[in-house]
């Protein structure tokens, strides 16, 4: 995420909560620079919320108390958004920072929560999808960690296939 500025505003997004209690809230807020005509800019990676990265232009819908709703995206930034919980070492700070380290190399950005044991990766559509993939997997395998698909493009698809 960027440091926040006065034309960042709060974009609150309603999410389904699964029978196995998860996502663990009903609402995420997130970052995004305010466009005007009624439409933001993401400028953080979303926790839980699915279909968006950050980057995503959408168009917002005000409340009576003035909250900012996402709505349509207006246009995708072709950013993917990749969830990770980190296993290894029980998701300890030093193992989520080293997943961090490890896939910014690959060309990511991101960050982690001590909460869930969770990193947020926001992959640009220049960074290296199929090495990205490859070792996502092996994790995967290794049992260093879980992952999900939270925001994915044709070119992330095409990446597996490779």
């Amino acid at each position: 995420m960027t440091n926040i500025s006065d034309d960042h505003v709060k974009v609150h997004f309603r999410m389904e909560i699964d029978e196995g209690g998860w996502p663990p809230a009903s609402v995420e807020s997130l970052w995004a620079v305010d466009l005007g005509d009624c439409t933001v800019r993401l400028d953080n990676t979303p926790w839980f919320v699915r279909g968006v990265a950050s980057g995503d232009i959408l168009r917002v819908q005000p409340d009576d108390q003035g909250a900012l709703w996402a709505g349509e995206t207006v246009q995708a930034s072709q950013n993917c958004t990749i969830r990770l919980i980190v296993l290894k070492d029980d998701g300890s700070d030093a193992a989520r920072q080293s997943v961090l380290k490890v896939f910014h190399r690959l060309g990511t950005t991101g960050e982690g929560i001590e909460q869930f044991r969770m990193v947020a990766l926001d992959v640009p559509p220049q960074a290296d999808l199929p090495k990205i993939r490859k070792l996502l997997e092996h994790g995967e395998t290794k049992e260093w960690w879980h992952w999900e698909e939270g925001c994915v493009t044709a070119a992330w698809d095409a990446a597996a296939r490779a």
